[in-house]
């Protein structure tokens, strides 16, 4: 039977959760070694649920407990859903609930890089991007075109921030993702060795005057390849673009420089795909 419960005080320290915790609160107050997450709307959530992560408790709607959140309660045993009509609820959010269902759920323990590159053939490296609209954008467009895990290095933005998984459309819960290091100082020196040792030739998505058109023949050819996209304002440090096999770049017409990096990693995973795929 579903455990619900009717919201009846909004300052319960319960939704504080859902509404009153911060991103960087929701990773670490809970059990800081793993933390918190939200997932909107019951198929990101079912996606969640797939990929193993555990559900703690949800806030919906009431009409979405016999409605389109059913099937994704039934499989959640007693957990707690959080519910009121769509007014009240405003009244905790401060916003209308426009996908009707959430969910909080524990942060899965992240894999390691040996681990989720055994046998892949294309990955994509970002590199300290601070956009999460970006992040979830490309995570879609990497499960899409196939690519088979994502690395992030110390400073790129938390996939799992409420705004990436939702501009993913949970796709961040189909892909195989994990941090390439550690610490900061650690990349991109010791990251690199890491992709080296697993077989990986790296390419800088990066605009200068060495760079390879994009459908360079040797490129494309190659068995296992690394993708590396640089951060929104910046685009990639000097040592990861000199420490990498290949720079490679997007031909541009119209005098347009550059392309928005989201936009940009989807030409690339389509270009570099596996010759196979």
């Amino acid at each position: 039977m579903p455990n619900i419960i009717e919201i009846s005080n909004f300052s319960s320290p319960i939704l504080d959760v859902f509404a009153r915790l911060t991103e960087p609160e929701l990773r670490s107050r809970f059990e800081p070694e793993r933390g918190v997450f939200i997932a909107e709307s019951p198929p990101v959530i079912g996606l969640a649920l797939d990929a193993g992560c555990e559900p703690i408790s949800f806030l919906m709607e009431r009409k979405h407990i016999a409605g389109q959140a059913k099937s994704i309660i039934s499989r959640c045993g007693n957990t707690p859903v959080y519910t009121a009509d769509d007014n009240l609820l405003m009244g905790l959010t401060g916003f209308r609930l426009s996908r009707g269902v959430l969910c909080a759920m524990r942060r899965p323990l992240l894999s390691g890089v040996e681990e989720i590159c055994a046998n892949a053939c294309r990955i994509a490296i970002l590199e300290d991007m601070a956009d999460s609209t970006n992040v979830g954008a490309i995570f879609r467009s990497a499960a899409a075109l196939n690519i088979d895990a994502v690395l992030l290095t110390p400073l790129c933005c938390d996939p799992l921030c409420r705004r990436s998984v939702r501009v993913s459309m949970g796709a961040i819960f189909q892909i195989p993702w994990t941090r390439i290091c550690r610490n900061a100082s650690e990349w991109p020196q010791m990251g690199m060795e890491r992709l080296k040792k697993l077989g990986f030739k790296t390419v800088a998505m990066v605009l200068n005057k060495a760079s390879v058109r994009i459908d360079d023949p040797q490129l494309m050819t190659e068995r296992k390849l690394a993708v590396i996209l640089g951060s929104e304002g910046n685009g990639l440090s000097p040592d990861t673009v000199a420490n990498c096999d290949y720079s490679t770049c997007i031909p541009m017409f119209h005098n347009v420089d550059s392309l928005n990096v989201a936009a940009a990693s989807a030409i690339a995973f389509w270009q570099l795909r596996a010759r196979n795929s």
